[in-house]
């Protein structure tokens, strides 16, 4: 559904992503994974077209999104959750939702506030609490359902798990486990393993922008050499 091919992207003359190639199957969870720094962000950003690869293709459901503008690309059904979250604190949690609404996507869930508020307990005690009283978990929660009420097909998660409690991580895994059961496909950068181990198909580690893996989670468990020397603290 997603095609990655020999992309390199820059930050000034900082050359950050090198030749970067992986792609994400239809319906399957995808885990990014690397160090802090590794290029995940930027490749996430590059994708959406928030950095403009300098060279190389990025295919999504057949269309060439290289050039586009990012608000071209989420009208084919890209759904993007940076990390920074970004929702707005001085509305209400519903009112976050209301401006995230499109209209329904030929092939795609057509998500309602109250089916978010099912996946997400704890916001629908908070429907009317503004994002600045909320936690770090529940703002990025609110992002992440923010994001679907555009009706994505595919969704990029930068970093979910990072900075949440423990409890909220478990809510996480739940909730990827649950948008994959709807038909959605997801890339997810992460550094939490356990997480993606949770809930991912294939993994891709980069490297200093480079991919150094690409696979399933039962054959990197197999090459533990590999997961040491790109995953380790």
């Amino acid at each position: 559904m997603l095609n990655v091919d020999e992309v390199n992207s820059f930050y000034g003359k900082a050359h950050v992503l090198r030749d970067l190639s992986f792609s994400v199957p239809k319906g399957n969870v995808v885990a990014l994974l690397g160090r802090n720094g590794a290029g995940k962000t930027t490749t996430m950003k590059s994708i959406m077209q928030l950095v403009r690869p300098a060279s190389g293709m990025v295919t999504f459901d057949g269309h060439s999104i290289v050039g586009s503008q990012p608000h071209k690309v989420a009208k084919l059904g890209l759904g993007y959750v940076p990390e920074e979250r970004r929702i707005f604190t001085d509305l209400t949690v519903a009112e976050n939702l209301i401006v995230g609404k499109q209209p329904p996507r030929e092939g795609a869930v057509t998500w309602s506030e109250e089916m978010l508020f099912e996946l997400f307990p704890n916001l629908a005690e908070r429907r009317n609490n503004r994002g600045k009283a909320l936690s770090g978990g529940e703002q990025q929660m609110l992002t992440i359902a923010r994001t679907l009420m555009g009706n994505p097909s595919f969704v990029l998660l930068d970093e979910p798990s990072e900075g949440v409690a423990p409890v909220i991580v478990e809510q996480m895994v739940k909730v990827i486990q649950q948008l994959k059961s709807e038909g959605l496909t997801v890339l997810l950068s992460e550094q939490n393993l356990h997480f993606a181990q949770a809930v991912a198909d294939l993994v891709v580690i980069i490297e200093s922008g480079v991919q150094v893996y690409h696979g399933t989670l039962k054959d990197l468990n197999a090459h533990p050499e590999i997961r040491d020397a790109y995953l380790a603290a």
